[in-house]
């Protein structure tokens, strides 16, 4: 199983959006909810170039995401906002001895507080976005996390909540189960959706299309 962070394990997404505006309040600049959403899923580098031409403030796109990354992580620290179920499933994988992985476009740093959140083990190898050298929508995260694990990509699924997420999953050979959050998601040949995480048992997933 390869696993997908904001929006899918955890539900961060808030956490930037509420960043993303003390940003520009900051730097006295102005944003949109339109903007946050549109940076879903991105690689955070992407992200960083984003605001930087649509805030319009003179930082450069490194700057961004570490300011970024400081009041996201602070408010991890303080409460990690789970997703309903994902405990449970990972539970249900570590039971049944099935290896996990954690596909992220987030930095080492923010990771951290989550992992520390969870059984040690839990992710078998963690793939983050400043380990990459192309971020999602891209498929060499999604090929990294099955190569770590010695396993073929069409062997996996992987859990995304983002049209970019699933887009990276997709074209890596994965069957994706999207679980929409914050964005709505397209139907896509190797894409099968569900509301939630809650209720899905680990006999479940291998009947997944």
């Amino acid at each position: 199983m390869l696993w997908d962070m904001d929006g899918t394990l955890v539900d961060t997404e808030p956490y930037w959006i509420e960043t993303e505006y003390e940003m520009a309040a900051r730097y006295a600049a102005t944003w949109s909810r339109e903007h946050a959403l549109n940076l879903v899923g991105n690689d955070l580098l992407a992200s960083g170039r984003y605001i930087r031409e649509h805030m319009g403030i003179d930082r450069s796109p490194e700057q961004i995401v570490e300011e970024l990354l400081d009041g996201v992580v602070a408010r991890v620290e303080r409460a990690v906002p789970w997703c309903p179920g994902a405990r449970e499933l990972l539970a249900a994988l570590a039971e049944a001895q099935i290896p996990c992985a954690l596909v992220t476009m987030s930095y080492q740093r923010f990771v951290a507080p989550i992992l520390a959140s969870l059984p040690p083990g839990t992710f078998a190898t963690v793939v983050t976005g400043d380990a990459v050298a192309n971020g999602k929508p891209h498929p060499e995260p999604y090929l990294t996390a099955a190569a770590r694990l010695g396993v073929r990509p069409a062997d996996c699924v992987a859990i995304e909540d983002s049209n970019t997420g699933a887009r990276s999953a997709e074209s890596a050979g994965c069957t994706v189960l999207v679980v929409p959050n914050h964005v709505t998601v397209e139907p896509g040949e190797r894409r099968v959706f569900r509301e939630t995480l809650t209720g899905i048992r680990v006999p479940d997933l291998p009947l997944l299309p």
